[in-house]
């Protein structure tokens, strides 16, 4: 069994990943409006470009924005919730020692305490996160059965990856639903909000380069808009 979930089923999920992931940012591109979302693109590039840059960066930064500022504890909690969730996958030893055994490839490494920390930092993030979907009316009366599964979805492995390191009983079994987690999360990734792992850096340079070139970017330029 593990060797079918690291071999054949690891290269299905991470085909279906990326593939997935380029058919996403392709009918992103594809769906914009012409008039309304592509705005001179073409023309004032560098405006453009600035615009999209800046976006990006603000938004990635923890109280660069003025929405980051205005709920400094949901701030700090998103963060540490997407620290951990990109970081610990990719930088975790005992990923890149599979990866150098199956594909022979291995990546910077972090210290196993340094995981242990973002892991515990993941699942506890989640469990205030859906702690707040429950008690906030305005969070509470936005949230599905759907927001749930794909918070859960995306904290499984976090979960059945630390029970599996720390050698509870039933090793194996949780080693397997670990790999399992892992690439159920990976397939889920274009198919649900989870594609924000993309799009987030798509939208934001759109209403950048927006912002950059027409709302007030090209100021003083003699831009019409």
């Amino acid at each position: 069994m593990y060797q079918f979930v690291t071999g054949p089923l690891a290269w299905l999920s991470f085909g279906i990943f990326f593939v997935g992931i380029i058919v996403r940012a392709v009918l992103y591109i594809k769906g914009l409006d012409w008039k309304l979302d592509r705005v001179t693109y073409s023309v004032n590039v560098s405006y453009g470009i600035k615009g999209a840059i800046r976006s990006i960066l603000l938004w990635l930064i923890p109280f660069g924005t003025r929405g980051w500022r205005a709920k400094p504890g949901f701030t700090i909690l998103f963060f540490v919730f997407h620290t951990g969730l990109l970081l610990t996958p990719l930088f975790l030893v005992a990923h890149n020692v599979l990866l150098k055994e199956r594909w022979g490839i291995s990546l910077f490494t972090i210290p196993d305490f340094a995981a242990d920390l973002l892991t515990i930092g993941v699942i506890v993030s989640a469990v205030i996160i859906i702690l707040r979907r429950i008690a906030l009316p305005e969070v509470r009366i936005l949230t599905t059965a759907y927001d749930l599964l794909v918070l859960l979805i995306a904290t499984a492995p976090f979960i059945t990856g630390f029970i599996a390191y720390h050698q509870a009983p039933g090793y194996q079994f949780w080693l397997i639903t670990h790999i399992l987690c892992g690439e159920i999360m990976l397939i889920s990734i274009p198919f649900t909000k989870l594609s924000h792992f993309i799009l987030f850096f798509m939208s934001r340079a759109q209403i950048g380069m927006d912002f950059g070139i027409k709302r007030g970017g090209m100021k003083g330029k003699g831009f019409a808009w």
